[in-house]
């Protein structure tokens, strides 16, 4: 069964693999370096991987999104569950997370290495940057919707911090922790990217840099293929039916599945 929203597993058999005829057409009829065949771009992949290159560089681009995400969903799960709870707090920090959120990651990016360095703790620390605020306006938001019915039957029977917090708070904030993870691996993909292209030896981003400086379009598109198949598995296996879980209160007929 599939979740609100999604595409049967079917379409994308139907879909992609139309993609991919198309493509080849287009590259036959015009004939150009600057579009190859599906097939040179299989070669391409297929000789990446097959002297280690790509599985280096995905591993380098991987590793980087997987600490700026833990780092900046735990920031900002935090902050936003904070000024959520706290109209204090919510007035003193939403004018730096208005700036924040108006910052354009370039921006940061530069200035992360231009103070710190070409190192890998600026590269990480400027995605970190760039993610928190949007976490913690989602965040902020589920704080703000939690039923103070159930704060009062909690306090009712006297919960500690941990049972409120495992037992009120989180199956309500879960949807909200869910659009801030799906999100927040959306966007910190194409920061990493940006990042590597601009300051670090190794990565998708990196490989993609230097493919660009001599128009290897091949290359370009064998590492952008790849790196979106880890996306799409990630997506498919983890992210969706971790979301229609989140949702099934939601949805009557899902609530017992």
């Amino acid at each position: 069964m599939t979740g609100r929203g999604y595409a049967p597993v079917w379409c994308y058999w139907v879909v992609l693999p139309g993609l991919v005829v198309l493509w080849f057409l287009v590259a036959m009829a015009l004939d150009s370096s600057l579009l190859p065949t599906p097939l040179a771009v299989g070669r391409t992949l297929y000789a990446e991987a097959a002297n280690g290159e790509l599985w280096l560089n995905l591993g380098a681009t991987l590793a980087r999104v997987a600490v700026a995400f833990v780092i900046a969903m735990g920031l900002g799960v935090t902050i936003g569950v904070v000024m959520g709870r706290s109209e204090t707090t919510n007035a003193l920090l939403d004018p730096l997370l208005l700036l924040m959120l108006n910052l354009p990651a370039l921006v940061t990016i530069i200035l992360m290495y231009v103070w710190f360095g070409l190192i890998e703790s600026a590269a990480v620390l400027a995605v970190v940057i760039n993610k928190v605020p949007n976490v913690a306006v989602t965040l902020r938001e589920g704080a703000r919707s939690l039923d103070p019915k159930l704060e009062a039957m909690a306090t009712a029977y006297r919960l500690n911090r941990w049972q409120r917090t495992r037992e009120v708070w989180l199956p309500q904030l879960f949807p909200y922790l869910m659009a801030a993870m799906r999100g927040g691996l959306a966007l910190i993909w194409k920061i990493v990217l940006v990042v590597e292209l601009l300051g670090r030896s190794n990565g998708v981003g990196f490989k993609l840099n230097l493919a660009f400086q001599v128009f290897d379009v091949a290359t370009i598109l064998a590492y952008s293929l790849a790196f979106v198949a880890v996306v799409q598995v990630i997506e498919l296996v983890l992210l969706q039916p971790l979301e229609r879980r989140a949702s099934r209160w939601r949805r009557p007929e899902l609530a017992h599945a």
